[in-house]
């Protein structure tokens, strides 16, 4: 008995003694909380790259009216008419407010399979997509084409909705439709996805060109004359250093992470980080799981092997031909071997190493959210942007900090591009023409 009562003591001085740190814990992050929610009422998130549009294409046939973006789309069921593979989508009006969402650069991304002229048309179906959302959510979205545009679209209550084109295979190798692709309001070109062009590499295809052409570079020049903004996510670290080379405004990553952290090609190597301070560009930092956690990455690598060992048409796999046998013996590597934790802690840390290496001007948030096949944990929509806001405010970063990587860093990349465009053009006003530019006969012409 004595014992029982000492041992009853004992546990209740250590809960005595424990519940004073409990409760500055709580106040300590009720405190974050605030903060947070202060500073993104006051500069909201500008997000580099959403893939909405298409899965809106993909799922309900490319009308917006038939999903409803004013509910909570993370319920919905998928249609049958979805890709392969799809999750529910993470994006809706009501979870953006939440987030502090102000402003989004809305995907455009055609896949690459698509190309000539084909691929002009589809992105402009897609560039009128994203314009049939805003005009089907006036009350929520309205386009822009500037940064005083997001400014003035913010302080309205809407959420400012940019275009950014995801591959440079969208232009057809010719300036003319870049031209018109600015004209209709694309604000950043992707100079590729996930294979080469024909005049720039890809991160995740076999060098073909080790960087950029010369027409690789006069696409450069004509972004910058024009105000559009060079994205250098997708691209290899050569067409990088390119690109960098050439471009006289400040570049942006619109989606990609530090590659010092996840040594995966669609990440930025710290050298070219170091470049992109000197160019007063930005990284926009990806939430994909396998550009955040090197262990995802690699568990990502044999998920991939392990479908391939076990069905791989038409004369490999073990299972070949019995999709039933495959499809289990899948499903029992996969219980084997769950998929390795992400974090809120782990994105947080390649902003945290792009801020040490590139400046802390030079960091912003690039979710890709409706391209993901899965999320960090804590980040799974546009309403969680605060949880990483939270986090960085954990590890001392200071409100005039946060505020920089919420949209004051693309702000100022923006109005520099504006500003070499202005620039570009009173020159062009008190020189010659600029050199003309010989289109390719068309097929069957005298």
């Amino acid at each position: 008995m004595i014992a029982a009562r000492a041992l009853t003591a004992a546990i209740l001085v250590a809960a005595a003694a424990s519940a004073p740190a409990v409760a500055q814990e709580t106040t300590d992050a009720a405190a974050i909380r605030a903060r947070v929610e202060r500073v993104l009422t006051e500069m909201p998130v500008i997000d580099g790259h959403n893939d909405l549009p298409w899965e809106i294409r993909t799922r309900y046939h490319g009308d917006p009216t038939a999903v409803d973006l004013n509910a909570d789309t993370a319920v919905l069921p998928i249609p049958n008419e979805a890709e392969e593979g799809s999750v529910p989508l993470m994006t809706d009006i009501p979870r953006a407010r939440r987030g502090h969402l102000g402003a989004q650069f809305w995907s455009v991304w055609i896949p690459t399979s698509i190309t000539g002229p084909q691929a002009v048309e589809t992105t402009l179906e897609q560039i009128d997509l994203v314009e049939r959302m805003a005009a089907a959510y006036p009350q929520a979205l309205e386009m822009a084409y500037t940064a005083d545009d997001i400014i003035r679209i913010e302080h309205a209550g809407r959420i400012a909705s940019l275009i950014g084109i995801e591959g440079g295979h969208q232009i057809d190798a010719s300036l003319a439709v870049l031209r018109q692709m600015y004209a209709l309001g694309a604000r950043y070109m992707t100079l590729t996805h996930s294979t080469n062009t024909g005049w720039a590499d890809s991160a995740t295809d076999t060098p073909e060109h080790h960087g950029l052409t010369d027409f690789g570079r006069s696409v450069i020049r004509e972004m910058n004359r024009l105000g559009m903004l060079v994205d250098l996510s997708h691209v290899s670290a050569d067409t990088m250093r390119d690109a960098l080379a050439v471009s006289t405004a400040p570049v942006i990553f619109s989606h990609s992470g530090a590659r010092a952290l996840v040594d995966h090609p669609r990440n930025v190597p710290d050298q070219v980080l170091r470049l992109v301070a000197e160019n007063h560009g930005i990284v926009m930092v990806d939430f994909y799981p396998g550009y955040v956690s090197q262990a995802r990455a690699e568990w990502d690598a044999d998920r991939a092997a392990e479908e391939a060992r076990e069905n791989s048409p038409p004369f490999s796999g073990l299972y070949i031909g019995q999709p039933e046998r495959a499809e289990a013996a899948f499903a029992r590597w996969l219980a084997a071997h769950p998929a390795p934790k992400v974090t809120v802690a782990m994105v947080a840390d390649h902003v945290d190493h792009i801020a040490r290496v590139a400046g802390i001007d030079c960091v912003g948030i690039g979710s890709d959210f409706d391209g993901l096949p899965s999320v960090p944990d804590g980040l799974e929509g546009v309403d969680t942007y605060p949880a990483l806001f939270a986090e960085l405010a954990r590890r001392g970063w200071s409100d005039a900090d946060l505020e920089k990587l919420a949209g004051g860093n693309l702000l100022r990349v923006m109005r520099a591009a504006e500003a070499v465009a202005a620039d570009e053009r009173r020159d062009s006003a008190r020189r010659s023409p600029r050199p003309r530019e010989a289109l390719p006969p068309l097929p069957g012409a005298p």
